[in-house]
């Protein structure tokens, strides 16, 4: 069993990989393709942008009213960052267990679109930090359960990360005593790759 799961793991790393590189080679496409038409590519974008007034005159009334509820997330994404980067500093090392890179979780490219207008480009700004936040909190989370409880759960879990299939079967005692150690030191540091490079 943990042979033919290791096997399915390993093809799942190749495919992920492969599809790593065709989303590579895109952006190369499209980066060559971009540099060739920057003129018109640029004047054709602007073509597209909404001026701020004409945004905020077209948004729903709701959705003006709701805004400050959704800015006020900025609070608590920040504390959480302070924390998971703080916390990791202060407990990996203790552990062994290695760093994430915060910077490969919080990627902020989107801002910088032509046909976004002041308010669109602060949304994407919001939004990649809340979800570069949240992915980032998650690898230190998930490293830390891979140190302190590498068990998985007894139901089918839901979008589990990506060290979890290493996880010990739950209830397989015999395997959690033995190779705890191991998977205690089985980060197979490939760290996340920037799909802009």
């Amino acid at each position: 069993m943990r042979q033919h799961l290791d096997e399915l793991l390993a093809r799942i790393q190749a495919m992920q990989d492969e599809v790593e590189e065709v989303y590579r080679q895109a952006r190369l496409d499209l980066e060559q393709q971009r540099l060739r038409l920057a003129g018109e590519f640029l004047r054709q974008q602007k073509r597209y942008k909404e001026g701020l007034l004409r945004f905020v005159l077209r948004a729903r009334p709701l959705v003006l009213l709701t805004a400050p509820v959704i800015y006020l997330g900025w609070i608590p994404f920040l504390l959480m960052d302070l924390f998971v980067t703080l916390y990791q500093f202060v407990c990996f090392p203790v552990y062994g267990i290695p760093r994430v890179r915060r910077a490969d979780y919080l990627v902020f490219d989107r801002e910088d679109l032509p046909y976004l207008n002041l308010i669109e480009k602060f949304n994407c700004f919001y939004c990649s930090y809340g979800n570069g936040v949240a992915a980032y909190a998650r690898e230190v989370a998930a490293r830390t359960e891979q140190y302190w409880c590498p068990i998985k759960h007894a139901r089918r879990l839901l979008a589990a990360h990506e060290h979890y299939p290493k996880f010990f079967d739950h209830g397989d005692a015999e395997s959690y005593r033995r190779d705890l150690e191991q998977l205690r030191r089985d980060f197979g540091e490939a760290p996340p790759r920037d799909p802009r490079s």
